[in-house]
């Protein structure tokens, strides 16, 4: 398994708050888009990915109108 840095970015939709969530962890996983996916336990979770290169790339989740954002980069 592959050890990765996650940086998780949760959008704030209140008016007028600008500010975002931000939570940083470890995790091992062969498969970061399915980490996702079981993380947020949303089948209808639409997801985009954005691959920078083998060793990082972004996770886009759209979660019912709530945005998300995991930054992947291989430790």
């Amino acid at each position: 398994m592959a050890e990765y840095e996650l940086v998780r970015e949760i959008q704030n939709s209140c008016s007028g708050n600008q500010m975002r969530d931000v939570f940083f962890e470890e995790i091992e996983t062969d498969d970061p888009v399915a980490y996702v996916r079981n993380l947020l336990r949303a089948d209808k979770a639409e997801l985009t990915v954005e691959v920078k290169d083998a060793d990082n790339l972004t996770v886009f989740a759209d979660c019912s109108g709530m945005t998300q954002k995991f930054l992947f980069t291989r430790i």
